[in-house]
């Protein structure tokens, strides 16, 4: 079954596009000149004087980087079907890519890994992440549907063992603006600004460097008397023609030292 999504009202395809254009801070000029139309055209279709065909609001999509949800949302403002399907991940159509995210998962073993679709959400994980869960405080984090996010910002989610809390925060919130920026969604915007209220923490003595703080932000965590280190990657489907595929993303993690190789081993033996 495709399903369409219908939170957002509807208005003009100009409207539409020159939203979409002061996001990406192109001007009508460059915008043009991408499209290889004149600024003037341009200019008319987003006052309203002229209709876009069909090509030519992929088009503008396309040298806009839009979103596909939001393409899909441009053609409806100019009259026209979608242009993307959008299916629920456990539609039998999408069944051989879930089934490929789920091998990625299981293979990045004894390694955490796990994947999230546009707002955050967990649908799917390997069973390396599950000891790491086992130190959230309020289960009622763990119920679905679950917020990566929120889980590993909350006071009583993962926040409590993170040693570097304001580092991997500053990570997180500058990675949710990213998405906001990209696919202007309400529900993103309303997750950042709950995250942002979250109680800081006092950070106390600041840990000591490590060689992995050279090449990225990593996640650290204590957890009873051991300090594990990670590094995260995020991979998502490199041709998707269906939204819901299109927002899919794995993230994977890796241990940034013997130590923490060590635990993830130790845990995966016990588990398996």
């Amino acid at each position: 079954m495709i399903e369409m999504d219908t939170t957002r009202s509807i208005t003009g395809v100009g409207d539409l596009l020159r939203e979409w254009r002061q996001r990406r801070r192109m001007s009508q000029l460059h915008l043009s000149l991408e499209a290889g139309i004149s600024q003037r055209h341009l200019s008319f279709v987003e006052s309203g004087r002229s209709a876009p065909s069909r090509e030519m609001v992929l088009h503008l999509s396309e040298c806009l980087s839009m979103p596909l949800r939001q393409r899909n949302q441009m053609l409806l403002a100019a009259g026209y079907a979608p242009g993307f399907s959008e299916r629920s991940l456990d539609d039998p159509a999408l069944k051989p890519a879930m089934d490929a995210v789920q091998l990625v998962l299981d293979g990045h073993a004894p390694n955490p890994a796990l994947a999230i679709d546009r707002h955050w959400t967990m649908v799917a994980a390997n069973s390396a992440l599950k000891p790491l869960l086992a130190h959230v405080r309020d289960a009622a984090l763990l119920q679905p549907p679950v917020n990566v996010l929120r889980l590993s910002l909350h006071p009583e989610g993962l926040a409590s063992i993170i040693v570097n809390l304001e580092a991997w925060r500053g990570h997180a919130l500058g990675r949710l603006k990213e998405l906001n920026d990209r696919y202007a969604d309400p529900a993103l915007a309303a997750l950042e600004k709950e995250l942002a209220a979250y109680p800081r923490r006092d950070p106390g003595p600041q840990p000591q460097s490590t060689e992995a703080e050279r090449i990225a932000i990593p996640l650290r965590l204590r957890i009873g008397g051991e300090e594990l280190s990670f590094i995260t990657t995020t991979t998502v489907f490199g041709t998707p023609l269906d939204v819901s595929l299109s927002e899919l993303a794995i993230e994977s993690f890796f241990p940034t030292d013997h130590a923490t190789a060590a635990y993830l081993r130790r845990q995966h033996e016990a588990i398996s």
